[in-house]
């Protein structure tokens, strides 16, 4: 059963490992475990909401009012979202929850929903991190998509290799449909267990591979679009001259166009080799000159990540295995690499021979920046790298807050953005006596940039407002140093509603307009996703003095 109020399944725990807390408690003081409310609590309090007033969206064979189906499709994955479900406050729950089963159910849906003057907020996999899933304020009822019924691949052409899937198809079932035909999509987020095909698509999703796969932009070939507008097919060719491309307009729409309910995606052929090696160098400034030259050098790679030393030893202390972490230390320091590494994980797939000579070829440029290859830690990193999102359910039960924020910029600005954000986000809770860990990786590179992705932690309060208010004033000051260092408001996870204040900052006052009107003339009536991507007119204002757009022409 799915974890109502974490990630996951029930069934799967991580417990932090011996030596944790001691760590825990060094960076950030002894964590208190909060008294979570139960999904019986929850539950009542979602009856209780509904008292006895009447139904706020009438009968429908596809539409649910099940209080606890509600509830379960009320939140995502967001810090704010967890502080929500795990102190029972849950605030607005969607009114109703659908479940079509083909694009003419969507259809049905929608037109139904704009009669009966409700909201839309289509629903995935539900692993959103950015407030996606929140029913909007307001006195419109609101309507939960659940797209889970739609999944599975819907045809292979064999000869262009393209393959047709449902919107909520997971990451495990694309991989296995696609298997049996000797075929990979390769997109591998680390929300791959349980995010889909048609979230990937609406946040411009990238996957850990993404170098030798391409980032889902690159995969999504075409499909089918559903608005409350009408139908958008988006054929897939392998190129167009013909006009602006609608499919780009698609990728990263959030929602707030329709739903895809069907999306072409273009696939390789399944690896005959793949491996991955981790590499640990003396200090930072060797490990960063090393990856960027790797970066720069277009090498058929699959990944390249280079964690800081601060996220190297935090990584070593969350891993466990003492006797392990003490052999490694050992091995390292005799080969000239002390504390204060950085590791860095390289991988690479495709054939023998390519994956062979791209491989020696990496480790000769990281060799002469001091790396050291580390026998077994790569593949044992590839084992376990979908393993971190369940860590955030032993960190909150020791009493502790985990979030994470991405950017990205070119490699003039990623020096600046690597000196300044943790600093920053490690100070904003000095003055009430509360530290910020906070440690970074580049997680993506490009030849001309690469992806800064931030982890932070920092002690739960006993009252859920005051963890919440600490959140926001980490989240408010880090999106705040991005926008001012030039770098993207999200590489990867989209903007949702933590996002959107910040992101006239990048598109210009003219480029939210044209957003606007492409959102008005597919969703006249506004009833999509409403408050994601763009503010509404019922929305709150968001962070204060948040940045403004501006024209650039």
């Amino acid at each position: 059963m799915r974890r109502w109020n974490g990630w996951g399944d029930e069934a799967d725990s991580f417990p932090l490992p011996e030596g944790a807390g001691a760590f825990l408690d060094r960076v950030v003081g002894a964590g208190t475990p909060p008294a979570d409310a139960t999904l019986a609590e929850a539950v009542a309090s979602v009856r209780a909401a509904d008292g006895d007033a009447a139904p706020a969206l009438p009968p429908h064979p596809l539409v649910s009012s099940d209080p606890e189906d509600r509830l379960r499709h009320a939140r995502g994955q967001s810090l704010p979202d967890w502080v929500a479900l795990r102190s029972g406050r849950i605030g607005r729950v969607p009114d109703g929850v659908a479940r079509p089963a083909s694009a003419s159910d969507v259809r049905d849906l929608l037109h139904w929903s704009a009669a009966m003057g409700a909201r839309v907020v289509p629903y995935g996999g539900g692993t959103s991190v950015l407030g996606h899933l929140s029913a909007p304020d307001g006195p419109a009822p609101c309507l939960s998509l659940d797209l889970g019924r739609m999944a599975g691949l819907v045809r292979f052409d064999d000869a262009s290799g393209l393959a047709t899937f449902g919107p909520g198809t997971t990451g495990p079932a694309v991989e296995a449909a696609l298997a049996g035909l000797g075929r990979t999509l390769g997109h591998y987020p680390q929300s791959w267990e349980l995010s889909t095909v048609g979230g990937w698509i609406a946040t411009r999703s990238v996957g850990q591979q993404s170098i030798g796969y391409g980032r889902i932009d690159q995969r999504f070939a075409g499909g089918v679009l559903e608005s409350p507008a009408g139908t958008l097919r988006m054929p897939p060719f392998p190129a167009s001259a013909a006009g602006p491309d609608l499919r780009q307009l698609v990728l990263g729409s959030e929602g707030r166009l329709g739903v895809v309910t069907e999306a072409v995606l273009r696939t390789s052929p399944l690896p005959e080799d793949e491996r991955f090696h981790a590499v640990f160098f003396p200090d930072w400034e060797r490990a960063y000159a090393a990856v960027h030259d790797l970066a720069t050098a277009e090498l058929p790679l699959s990944m390249v990540r280079l964690s800081t030393p601060a996220e190297t030893e935090t990584n070593l202390a969350l891993a466990g295995h003492a006797r392990t972490m003490r052999t490694l230390r050992a091995y390292l320091g005799a080969r000239g690499v002390p504390r204060g590494r950085a590791m860095a994980v390289v991988g690479a797939a495709g054939g023998h021979p390519t994956v062979s000579v791209a491989l020696l070829d990496a480790f000769a440029i990281l060799g002469r920046h001091g790396g050291v290859r580390v026998p077994r830690v790569g593949e044992e990193w590839r084992r376990n790298r979908f393993r971190t999102p369940y860590l955030r359910d032993a960190l909150w039960s020791a009493g502790y807050a985990v979030d994470t924020l991405e950017t990205a910029a070119d490699w003039s600005a990623v020096p600046r953005l690597l000196a300044r954000l943790a600093p920053v986000m490690r100070r904003v809770l000095e003055a009430e006596g509360e530290r910020v860990h906070a440690f970074a990786h580049l997680s993506h590179v490009y030849a001309s940039g690469s992806s800064v992705y931030v982890t932070y932690l920092f002690r739960l309060a006993q009252d859920p407002d005051v963890t919440l208010a600490r959140w926001r004033a980490v989240k408010d000051v880090a999106s705040r140093a991005i926008v001012d260092l030039g770098g993207t408001i999200s590489h990867q996870h989209g903007v949702g509603r933590d996002h959107r204040a910040y992101l006239a900052a990048e598109k210009g006052s003219l480029g939210i307009r044209a957003i606007r009107a492409a959102a008005a003339t597919f969703d006249p009536e506004g009833i999509m996703a409403p408050g994601v991507l763009l503010g509404d007119a019922h929305d709150g204002p968001g962070p204060s003095g948040a940045a403004e757009g501006r024209d650039d022409g």
